[in-house]
């Protein structure tokens, strides 16, 4: 996969995540609002309910109140016909005149508002009846009904009843008149509206703790709960106890001082899964996309090695093929010491690339846990010495030197000889490689509690940050401008570090670049 067709791939796909997070809080906000909205026409809703319920209540009971005092005067009450009609009917077929008659009477009691305030003493209070007549008259028919209404009827039938709505009406002028000189606790008490607003908010499912309180004409009355406090973007407010023109002094006012964790409970489940849900995807993708970038890494440092080795084998190949085709010329072959020579020549090109698809195999066993490593205690400072002969040609042939620092008193540790030797070979031809001039190491241990410290120190060109946290990575190589000046594969620091965790130890790496480098490995002693 190319640069720009990568770039592309991870453009469009960040920008598809982030647009579904900012759609999922789009829709989490547009939830909030809408759950908003719901809230404050339902508590409108509700307070209303609850002003009718007072009004309502006030009423009846003004109204059993009144029913009381009229049954205890016990007298006949005086009426005044306010207004009669009268309709006539003439019946051909039955040959019978019928009269309708419907008059609207007032009833008064003597009572008035003194009975209930003594402020509202001018108030008179009353009833309206409604008294309706059906004479039917047989016969001759009925010309002038003024004469004849004189007559007996054959048939009378009269109904008496109050009028309902219109004497309601009648009534609720009288007593929202007189209730209006009363002081608001005399109205309503505080349990009993406390009870009115808590059943109206069970009826609607709303379970939040709320304060309440009646304000008149601004200022706070003694009807109002005990933490009762205005806030404008929590408080809804309804006028109740209105008077006969609409008017009132008072207002009602419930406030909800947790309604944004009402409003986000409502909606907790659902976002909780959404919430997940995007958090899958957003991990997923940083999975996905690091998994990319390090296939990506993986490709470019495989075809690096692979040019690496091509460049490893492609020298002794060569080599081998002249030593060869020295031994064939006929001058060459009658000189037994160059043909010793080129024998020993072809046997070293040999064994170099036999040791470098060993290492490659000792890799591939590591990471099927098929190499078998088995442990013995051993003196770790003749491992050292070992480790430090086998590349003693190599640093005298580049006039090289290499001083140990043994300080270490305790340096018994549990290890395989053979892998071990390696791990330090390793690191100390590290050390050479990576020297521009004459290669100057030091190696020192000491003992740190129940652990040794090996050091290998070199004064090479040393190796960036990003180096340092990558050097034990497979076939990871620093580029330093020329791809081959310095030879190798990528395997032996990844070998070194597997090795060196298997026999329970750790290894560190401090440099600089220009001033060299320092391995530090730390094992566990045998106690």
């Amino acid at each position: 996969m190319n640069k720009k067709r990568f770039r592309l791939l991870v453009f469009l796909m960040s920008l598809s995540l982030v647009g579904i997070i900012i759609v999922q809080l789009y829709w989490i906000n547009t939830s909030l609002k809408k759950s908003e909205e719901e809230f404050k026409l339902h508590v409108q809703q509700i307070i209303g309910n609850v002003a009718d319920a007072i009004d309502n209540k006030e009423l009846v009971s003004f109204y059993q109140q009144y029913n009381k005092i009229k049954d205890s005067i016990g007298k006949e009450p005086e009426t005044n016909t306010l207004k009669e009609f009268f309709f006539l009917e003439r019946n051909r077929k039955t040959n019978e005149t019928i009269i309708y008659t419907s008059s609207l009477v007032a009833e008064n009691y003597g009572i008035n508002g003194s009975f209930f305030d003594k402020n509202a003493d001018t108030i008179n209070v009353g009833s309206l009846v409604s008294n309706r007549k059906t004479e039917i008259y047989a016969g001759t028919s009925i010309d002038n009904p003024s004469i004849e209404m004189t007559r007996k009827p054959d048939v009378t039938i009269e109904k008496s009843g109050s009028l309902s709505s219109l004497d309601k009406v009648n009534f609720q002028l009288f007593f929202k008149d007189i209730v209006s000189q009363r002081a608001i606790q005399d109205r309503i008490g505080k349990q009993e509206l406390e009870k009115y607003l808590k059943d109206e908010l069970d009826k609607y499912q709303i379970k939040t703790p709320f304060e309440f309180g009646i304000y008149s004409n601004g200022l706070a009355t003694k009807i109002r709960s005990d933490k009762f406090k205005y806030d404008k973007r929590s408080t809804y407010g309804i006028p109740i106890f209105q008077d006969n023109e609409g008017m009132s002094q008072y207002q009602l006012l419930v406030t909800f001082p947790q309604k944004s964790k009402f409003f986000f409970s409502s909606i907790l489940g659902i976002t909780m899964l959404s919430l997940l849900f995007t958090l899958i995807i957003v991990l997923t993708y940083s999975s996905a996309l690091n998994q990319l970038i390090k296939q990506k890494q993986i490709s470019e440092i495989k075809t690096d090695f692979i040019n690496n080795m091509t460049h490893e084998f492609k020298t002794p190949i060569a080599t081998i093929n002249l030593a060869l085709d020295a031994i064939k010329n006929p001058k060459i072959i009658e000189d037994k010491d160059k043909v010793q020579r080129y024998l020993q020549m072809i046997k070293e090109e040999n064994k170099r690339m036999h040791a470098q698809v060993e290492n490659v195999l000792r890799i591939s066993k590591l990471e099927k846990n098929e190499l078998d490593i088995s442990k013995e205690p051993v003196d770790v400072l003749k491992i050292i010495e070992d480790a430090i002969e086998h590349i003693s040609l190599i640093i005298e042939d580049r006039e090289g030197q290499i001083k140990t620092h043994f300080e270490a008193t305790r340096t018994t540790i549990l290890l395989n000889d053979v892998h071990f030797t390696n791990v330090l070979v390793n690191v100390l031809d590290n050390a050479v490689k990576y020297s521009v001039g004459a290669p100057i190491i030091d190696v020192f241990t000491e003992n740190i509690k129940d652990f040794i410290i090996i050091k290998i120190q070199d004064q090479g060109s040393g190796m960036s940050k990003v180096a340092q946290k990558r050097v034990f990575e497979k076939f990871y190589r620093e580029h330093t401008g020329d791809l081959h000046n310095v030879k190798g594969h990528g395997l032996g620091l990844s070998y070194v570090k597997q090795i060196v965790e298997d026999h329970n130890g750790q290894i560190f790496v401090e440099s600089e670049k220009g001033k060299g480098s320092t391995f530090i490995l730390k094992m566990p002693l045998i106690n």
